[in-house]
């Protein structure tokens, strides 16, 4: 049976953005182009998360995913694991902050201001003070994004989600952790979840298409390729931005 989308209703997803502000106002132009043309009246924009991170620009993406939305649109932003090691940092987990700080930590912290004079510095008391500087610096309306975001989202026969979701669980009982962190288990599993799982955070140089998943997350942040996935009733296509 093809998936489908409620009736009447198109839905934009967009994958791991990670700090890439030009590549993320390119694709809502896009977005907002491709509904003029559509008849559908009912648009949903689904973030899929990894908002911050690796991209030189964490802290406007974030004002632009806030701001941007267009008349007739609703806006679903679901959470990344950065910003799952975001938030952990700024409670205090020095060793959370220390591996997101050799995942693309430290381009988010530089993306709100916080000068980094030792690239290479771990120690406790190097990490701590990054923490505190990010928490001073993290604007209230950011932070209540952060804690704002969903962990999942569901419409019609699609189920859209950052990370992926365990084979053999049902959807409603996924953990937080898998829909987050899940790779290999979930990227090879052949089972039917119940639905078409659409998702983020692993990189392929283009969108991976299964009878039971699609992986959007095309590396913008290094490739300069952002995918929108675009499903309207049983019809999906893709809107991406032009590499460099």
């Amino acid at each position: 049976m093809t998936p489908q989308t409620p009736a009447d209703t198109v839905i934009y997803a967009v994958g791991d953005i990670h700090g890439r502000l030009d590549l993320l106002e390119r694709i809502q132009q896009s977005i907002a182009d491709d509904a003029k043309r559509r008849p559908e009246s009912r648009r949903q924009v689904v973030y899929l998360g990894d908002y911050v991170s690796r991209g030189p620009d964490s802290a406007g993406v974030v004002d632009r995913v806030r701001g941007w939305l267009p008349d007739g649109f609703e806006r679903i932003t679901l959470k990344g694991n950065h910003e799952d090691l975001l938030l952990r940092f700024l409670d205090g987990e020095i060793n959370t902050g220390r591996h997101w700080l050799d995942y693309g930590g430290l381009d988010a912290l530089a993306g709100y201001g916080v000068a980094i004079a030792d690239r290479e510095a771990r120690d406790d008391a190097s990490v701590a003070a990054y923490g505190r500087d990010l928490a001073a610096r993290v604007p209230a309306s950011h932070l209540d994004f952060f804690r704002s975001l969903r962990i999942s989202h569901a419409a019609g026969d699609y189920f859209f989600v950052h990370g992926g979701v365990r084979p053999g669980v049902p959807l409603e009982k996924q953990s937080a952790r898998d829909c987050l962190w899940i790779r290999k288990t979930f990227l090879n599993s052949d089972a039917d979840h119940g639905a078409m799982i659409v998702h983020g955070h692993s990189i392929s140089d283009q969108p991976e298409i299964r009878h039971n998943r699609i992986g959007i997350d095309t590396g913008a942040y290094r490739s300069g390729v952002l995918t929108c996935l675009v499903l309207a009733g049983t019809t999906r296509d893709f809107l991406q931005t032009p590499s460099p």
